[in-house]
């Protein structure tokens, strides 16, 4: 495996447990339960797809994976975005702020990795 693919498979698994550690602080009413289990499934589906589009077979289930990775990271967004909106504590805003940083940047390389799959045809 290339040294980007390894980085980036670190970079993903550290993303999510940023993510869980930072997500685990917040509160638990019935509206914030469903906002955290959805931001972190999303979350750490990023970089559990990236792993299997590394072990793909074929270019194509490799493009299949990096779309799901980008989908995934789009979805960490919105929900962080949620959370960044309706949270007082500064603490966890602070870290939701590097989180949301982090999954655009993530969100920018699986746009870029699967525009340069479909050049590649």
């Amino acid at each position: 495996m290339k040294r980007f693919a390894i980085e980036l498979e670190k970079r993903t698994q550290k993303f999510s447990i940023d993510l869980i550690k930072t997500i685990s602080k917040i509160g638990n009413s019935p509206e914030l339960k469903i906002i955290r289990y959805q931001v972190v499934k999303s979350g750490t589906s990023i970089g559990a797809n990236y792993r299997e589009a590394n072990r793909a077979i074929s270019k194509a289930e490799f493009k299949v994976k990096i779309s799901i990775c980008e989908k995934e990271a789009s979805e960490t967004v919105y929900w962080l975005e949620i959370l960044g909106s309706i949270l007082d504590e500064s603490n966890i805003i602070k870290n939701i702020s590097k989180l949301s940083k982090e999954a655009n940047e993530l969100l920018a390389i699986f746009i870029s990795s699967g525009k340069s799959l479909s050049n590649d045809r």
